[in-house]
């Protein structure tokens, strides 16, 4: 009998997997999009990245410390962002990939278009949910967080971000687009470099922003589909074409 209940327990989740993987693929129709399905990334221990840290130093006219009479914290390495309250690691643009794929083990999908499948909307914040995106010869992450930017009420931000300088960023937009119950939202703008920290991105607000009630209206069982698009900026296309 504990045979047959495992065994039947684990039928039960791969039924639960491909029927979400189903309704994401109804909601975006169009051929040839890829559906990942995400899981959250929770901490009920809060800590600031290092470049959030070195932010509010300065506002403060605090510089930060140095540790073992070090130099100044080098700007071009990069905190890890998964998840972005609990991993020390920091390194080059050069070896984000590589860390992201074989500590975190996050998912990376190519193609122009995919769809993020978010699951456990409910989960109380903070919570990241992160994917990497490799299209037109570049990688993307795309992060997703449920954060109190105001006590006892959580908000979910998405925004995405190059792996890569904020001069290669300028060539690219990227949309963001939730369909359910006949009703569409996007959001379209150019990603950030992740040199320049997603804390800032969401702190500045410059980023897909969705309240409870309306996370919960384009939410199905808890989860959210996000259809992802990703093109070349017509500044870029005209000056390729010149």
């Amino acid at each position: 009998m504990l045979f047959f209940t495992q065994c039947f327990g684990a039928v039960l989740d791969l039924i639960h997997l491909r029927f979400q993987h189903y309704k994401a693929k109804r909601v975006f129709s169009a051929a040839g999009q890829l559906v990942c399905i995400v899981n959250p990334t929770h901490s009920l221990q809060y800590a600031p990245t290092l470049c959030a840290a070195a932010q509010t130093s300065t506002e403060q006219g605090i510089l930060p410390p140095c540790h073992h009479h070090e130099a100044v914290h080098d700007p071009q390495l990069v905190p890890c962002m998964c998840p972005l309250f609990s991993c020390p690691w920091e390194g080059h643009l050069e070896v984000v990939v590589s860390h992201l794929r074989q500590t975190h083990h996050i998912n990376i999908l190519q193609g122009a278009e995919i769809v993020f499948l978010a699951t456990d909307m409910h989960l109380p914040a903070p919570t990241d949910w992160i994917i990497m995106h490799s299209c037109l010869g570049h990688q993307f992450l795309l992060v997703l967080r449920k954060q109190e930017k105001y006590e006892g009420h959580p908000q979910f931000f998405a925004t995405m971000m190059l792996i890569g300088t904020p001069t290669q960023a300028d060539n690219f937009t990227y949309r963001l687009e939730l369909n359910r119950n006949q009703r569409r939202l996007k959001w379209e703008a150019t990603p950030r470099s992740v040199l320049e920290c997603v804390d800032s991105v969401i702190s500045d607000g410059d980023c897909l922003v969705l309240n409870t009630s309306l996370a919960q209206l384009f939410s199905d069982n808890g989860s959210l589909a996000i259809g992802i698009a990703i093109t070349t900026s017509k500044v870029h296309s005209s000056e390729a074409e010149v």
